[in-house]
């Protein structure tokens, strides 16, 4: 759900306002993060907050597009270097996240609850699945291409499982910090590509 008006002055402290409830969050982590908390960090009373923002749910949905906006800058930018590895670039953009865990607990304890279609961040999380899939597909079809993933690889298939991997990660992270999600996911890759070359040697 976007936030509730589209004049100017009230997209400027929309905008403000989720700019201000990601320093909260980075700083004091997801159940730092109140409205309270956000509202006194942008001189607003509780009140005031919600006059932007109708619920928590919608707020927060609006830190994770902004930080999704963000991200996506750079890897339009970073994945068109000739001399780039995606799954290289995947995991240092996992070790990024990492660096906030407050944005990790945010994305999987609402992304959970938002599975309710009831939920005011509902419709945000299916549109980012989906678009994921779709940013996710092209970029296997590529790496099969290049001999990265196997050739019976499904493009599509893999984009669900390495979401889902993703994921998952990131709540077994949040239970256990020493496990490193970047090295994992790039774990997964080479073993893709492992069977890439077995498959090569095989046919020799």
């Amino acid at each position: 759900m976007r936030p509730i008006t589209k004049y100017p002055k009230g997209v400027a402290k929309q905008e403000e306002l989720v700019d201000v409830a990601l320093q909260v969050i980075a700083e004091r982590g997801y159940n730092g993060a109140t409205l309270a908390e956000v509202a006194e960090a942008a001189n607003l009373s509780r009140a005031g907050l919600l006059h932007h923002f109708r619920k928590k749910e919608d707020l927060f949905a609006e830190v994770l597009r902004r930080r999704d906006e963000l991200a996506t800058g750079r890897w339009l930018q970073e994945q068109n270097a000739p001399t780039v590895d995606r799954a290289e670039l995947i995991a240092g953009f996992i070790r990024e996240n990492a660096k906030i865990p407050g944005l990790v607990q945010l994305f999987s304890r609402l992304s959970a609850e938002a599975t309710d279609p009831a939920n005011p961040a509902h419709e945000f999380f299916r549109d980012r699945y989906e678009q994921n899939k779709l940013a996710s597909t092209a970029m296997l079809r590529e790496m099969r291409d290049e001999g990265r993933i196997p050739l019976a690889a499904d493009p599509e298939k893999f984009a669900i499982i390495l979401a889902a991997l993703e994921d998952g990660l990131q709540i077994r992270w949040l239970y256990d910090p020493s496990i490193d999600m970047a090295d994992l996911v790039e774990e997964f890759f080479a073993a893709l590509a492992g069977r890439v070359a077995e498959g090569s040697a095989d046919r020799m």
